[in-house]
């Protein structure tokens, strides 16, 4: 199936990635509520270990060809958003990329702390979720990095 983006689909595949984090973590037993607020999109609460997280979501489409480009993380001043935020909430910041292809999507989360101390690179102005292949398989053998991965296919489509 070919990607032709529609005049909206920025918000739509936002949207589409906050509500994708939100029923994986609910189908593991979390209770989880989208919120407007600068710096955070989702509120997560574990009541396992009682650790409420403040996960700032950040989604993409890739066009042939664009596959492996970095997704932006934070620029400027979105990383203090995010904590100031969290602060606020009394969550734990985390980070959740979803990016998805012609073909198949794929769904990371990690706190901001994993994020910091094993994938930000602290010489580049803008921080990013690198997207290569040797990333990702880096990412999905990180215990601290929950990912899930999904095939697309269409039986009848535009």
């Amino acid at each position: 199936m070919k990607i032709k983006k529609g005049s909206r689909h920025a918000k739509i595949v936002g949207d589409f990635g906050e509500h994708l984090v939100c029923n994986w973590l609910s189908r593991s037993g979390f209770e989880v509520s989208i919120v407007d607020h600068t710096g955070i999109d989702l509120v997560a609460y574990d009541p396992r270990n009682k650790k409420r997280l403040g996960i700032t979501v950040k989604s993409r489409t890739r066009l042939p060809g664009t596959e492996t480009t970095i997704v932006n993380v934070f620029r400027r001043d979105e990383r203090a958003k995010l904590t100031e935020a969290c602060e606020a909430f009394a969550c734990e910041p985390w980070i959740a990329i979803y990016v998805e292809t012609r073909q198949a999507a794929d769904l990371y989360l990690t706190s901001l702390k994993n994020y910091e101390a094993t994938y930000d690179r602290a010489a580049t102005v803008i921080a990013g979720f690198q997207m290569t292949d040797k990333l990702k398989q880096k990412y999905a053998s990180d215990p601290q990095v929950r990912d899930v991965h999904i095939e697309f296919s269409s039986r009848k489509w535009f």
